[in-house]
């Protein structure tokens, strides 16, 4: 009788304790990936993000940012599929960089789709932007928030860019995704493919005339002002971060430490977004330290972004295949009634 109760007894500390791994079976260290170093709000939210999951889960949960492609050697465009075959275990990932293996993600880089950050924040609140998560999902990648680096602005070492023309010939440097090479090539522009840290160095030596980036996450920070004396605020396109998670790592973890991991990327993404945001949403003040440090800002009109949009239009079009008829059609709706 004894026997039997003993049994009885191990038999429910099983079923409360529940199935799944316990704390002691997680791995020591969890590798989060990141194309950018840890300043700004790009590389602080993932430091944040770091430091949260390992109080909140009382150390359970040990993430180690590896900064500046540490993990992908310097190939943007195989940190997804790092993070599908679990080498990486999260990633604060750019779209452009995950759209070779999910092409759908080319949404945010269809010339001068979205016009504003209101378009933006209801395309990825709305069915596309839960298409989008799904198509992730189902390619073993589980994606848990949207954050952002920004819409990418032109800068050059030449002249005012106001209208199409004033592209003409520029060397512009720009990232390996086809549409982006596509669009600067319907401007008249010479788009050149470069790692950023030679870039920099072709900035300087006058080798490249300019190049694409967000004003708070790039321009500011590498203080393009050096080489780069004019900035054209025309929102071409718009670059999201993806908070996410491989799925052998997600499905690895307790559900308890799965709804934590899942509250607090929430909770980053918010605060990473405001930090990318920050002097340019409702304020001038990122644009005012351009010209602090002698830099010509030109701002755009509506009627002269018409102008860039009419000249790559046939860009467009052709990608409105690539990334999904319906998906584009769907986003076109939701940013048609933001305006």
């Amino acid at each position: 009788m004894k026997r039997l109760i003993v049994a009885i007894l191990a038999v429910a500390l099983v079923a409360v304790a529940g199935p799944g791994p316990a704390a002691a079976q997680y791995k020591p260290e969890f590798k989060n990936s990141l194309v950018v170093g840890p300043s700004g709000p790009w590389g602080e939210a993932a430091a944040k993000f770091a430091d949260l999951l390992r109080e909140r889960t009382q150390g359970r949960i040990n993430v180690k940012n590896y900064y500046a492609g540490q993990l992908f050697a310097g190939k943007q465009t195989n940190e997804f599929t790092l993070l599908n075959q679990g080498v990486a275990d999260f990633a604060f990932g750019s779209t452009i960089n995950w759209s070779p293996q999910v092409k759908e993600l080319n949404l945010f880089a269809m010339p001068f789709m979205f016009p504003s950050y209101k378009a933006l924040d209801a395309v990825q609140a709305g069915a596309p932007g839960q298409k989008l998560f799904k198509l992730i999902e189902a390619k073993g990648v589980v994606p848990l928030a949207w954050a952002e680096n920004g819409f990418r602005q032109i800068t050059n070492g030449k002249r005012a860019v106001r209208k199409p023309e004033d592209l003409a010939g520029l060397k512009i440097r720009v990232v390996g995704s086809p549409i982006f090479i596509d669009t600067f090539r319907a401007l008249g522009a010479n788009p050149i493919n470069m790692n950023w840290g030679e870039a920099q160095q072709a900035f300087q030596q006058g080798t490249v005339d300019g190049q694409e980036n967000p004003v708070v996450s790039v321009i500011i920070p590498f203080k393009l002002w050096n080489s780069q004396k004019h900035l054209t605020a025309w929102h071409y396109a718009i670059d999201p971060v993806i908070i996410a998670v491989s799925k052998l790592t997600w499905d690895s973890l307790t559900p308890a430490d799965r709804e934590i991991v899942r509250k607090t990327a929430v909770e980053m993404a918010a605060w990473e977004k405001a930090g990318a945001r920050k002097g340019l949403e409702g304020s001038t003040a990122a644009y005012d330290e351009l010209k602090k440090n002698g830099m010509e800002v030109v701002m755009l009109s509506p009627a002269e972004v018409a102008a860039f949009k009419a000249k790559t239009r046939a860009v467009y079009d052709k990608w409105v295949g690539e990334v999904g008829v319906d998906l584009v059609k769907a986003a076109e709706q939701i940013v048609a009634k933001t305006r």
